[in-house]
Order: structure tokens, then C-alpha cells, then sequence
């Protein structure tokens, strides 16, 4: 994510009695009980004092999955993952963080099935599973990640072009919200090529603003340029069918795959609630 989005994260864990170690692990925020992908890149930031203000309304935690090197300078990738784990969980323990918290962990597949048909909004998107007694394979995954997949039937509410071509390159997602606004809620872009031309045409002869009435696509940044943050807004008459793995702060977190056209479905159907 890059050093700025966790100083002060960092920096209070300048303390720790351990002097040498390599860990494992993910930075997290939390909003209303879930994990807020969206208030973590609100600490992408070239601003110090705005992630130091940020910081202290919403504190940052580190889930550890892993432990590479331990307190006392000892290599553990070829150690099996079960020491790996006991030494993982020592330092968590002595180390006394509450910010500093353990992934969960079970051999029970009952546990585990639980925690998958409670992924994918807002908590966790998944479960992995991991041999015990495997070495760390740096870059390669030697895990299985399982996750839940669910559909949502979705309005086109604006697409945009492919990179210097005028051939759609993605479709724009929307959700009526409580107000009957329409919110962007993701994207699509596993659009077969052979359809691209014919789909272009008919999409050129919905446009007219405003697309979505409610929260909209974003502008550039400096994650993005103009060019690919530009979109063409559409009469809100086309539904899709798409499959996704995970939502968060009312969005898809991940782009999501195009499964069917839904002519058969009133736009004014696909609403936020219908997401379960």
C-alpha cells in the first residue's frame, strides 16, 4: 500500500521489545463491524497530518497471517507452517498490541463452513486453506482460496471505452439506493470480443445524462488518468446479470463477471436490498 498510508500505524509499534522479525500480514480498518476497504484508501494520502487525523478516528490494525522471521533473527520459510503459527502466535501474545491481532484459524471444517457462508460483505471475502506442514513458498500460491459467489441483477448506468478505441471496453453498475437514487455500485468488462461492436452501437444510442443519480463513477486521481476515468452515461433501461465474490461499503470490491442480459427485468427491481 506504501509507507504513508500506516505512519503513525508504524510508528506506534516503535516500542515493540523485539528488535528483528518478518511478518505476514494485512492492514485493516474497520467501519460499523466490517472491514471498510474505502476508508483505507482514504489513507493514500500525500499528506501526513491527514493521515495522522484520519488515524486517530478510525485506528488501523494489523491481522497477521504468518511468521517469515521470528524475535530472535531466526529464518523460519523452511520451518512447516504449524511452528510457523506457534511462533507467530508467541509474538502476538508478548507483544500485548491490541492493534496486532491473529488471523483465525481452525482444522474444524465445520468452523470453517460456517466462515464461509459468513464471507463476502463487509468481513472477510473468504477462507483459505493451508497445508500445515508446508514450507513458506514466497510468490508462488500454494494456498486454495475459497469464496462465496454470489449474482445481482444490476442496471448499465454509463460504460466506458476501451483504451484509444471506440469499442466499449466495461459496463457501469448500478443499484437503486432507499431514495430511488442510482448508485454505482462497480464494473463489468468480461465482454466477449465479437460482441464489442454491435454492444457499442446500442449502448451509444442510450446515452444521456446523468447515468446515475445518486453516487457516481469517481474522476481521475493519481491512481488513474483522464482518459480511463471518463464514462459515458446511460439511460437507466439495460440490466445485467453478474457474478461476484465480495461487497463492501455498497461495492463490488472486485470486478465482477457478466453472466446474461436481463430484458425480462424492470430496472427499478435491482435495488440494494436484493442483495443477500
Amino acid at each position: 500500500m506504501g509507507i504513508c498510508v500506516c505512519v503513525d500505524f508504524f510508528a506506534g509499534l516503535r516500542d515493540l521489545n523485539h528488535q528483528s522479525f518478518a511478518l505476514d500480514g494485512e492492514i485493516v480498518l474497520e467501519s460499523g463491524g466490517k472491514f471498510s476497504f474505502e476508508a483505507l484508501q482514504m489513507r493514500l494520502h500525500p499528506a501526513e497530518s491527514r493521515i495522522r487525523k484520519l488515524s486517530a478516528e478510525m485506528p488501523a490494525s494489523l491481522i497477521l497471517f504468518d511468521m517469515l522471521v521470528d524475535s530472535s533473527g531466526n529464518n523460519l520459510l523452511d520451518r512447516p507452517l504449524i511452528e510457523r503459527r506457534a511462533s507467530l502466535e508467541a509474538f502476538v501474545n508478548a507483544s500485548r498490541r491490541p492493534e496486532l491481532r491473529l488471523s483465525r484459524c481452525t482444522n474444524d471444517p465445520e468452523i470453517a463452513s460456517f466462515w464461509l457462508d459468513q464471507s463476502g460483505q463487509g468481513a472477510i471475502d473468504g477462507v483459505v486453506a493451508k497445508r500445515l506442514d508446508e514450507s513458506y513458498r514466497s510468490g508462488e500460491r500454494a494456498m486454495i482460496k475459497v469464496k462465496r459467489l454470489r449474482t445481482a441483477d444490476c442496471v448499465v448506468g454509463g460504460f466506458r471505452y476501451l483504451a484509444g478505441k471506440r469499442l466499449v471496453g466495461s459496463l457501469l453498475l448500478g443499484l437503486f439506493n432507499n431514495q430511488g437514487k442510482l448508485d454505482h455500485v462497480g464494473f463489468t468488462s468480461t465482454i466477449a470480443q465479437g460482441e464489442r461492436s454491435e454492444l457499442t452501437r446500442n449502448l451509444e444510442a442510450l446515452r444521456a445524462p446523468p447515468g446515475f443519480t445518486g453516487k457516481a463513477p469517481g474522476g481521475p486521481s493519481r491512481w488513474n488518468t483522464e482518459r480511463s476515468a471518463q464514462w459515458e452515461p446511460l439511460r437507466p433501461e439495460l440490466v445485467v446479470e453478474v457474478r461476484f465474490d465480495h461487497m463492501t461499503g455498497n461495492r463490488f470490491r472486485h470486478g465482477t463477471k457478466l453472466l446474461r442480459w436481463r430484458p425480462d427485468k424492470a430496472p427499478k427491481q435491482c435495488t440494494f436490498d436484493k442483495i443477500c
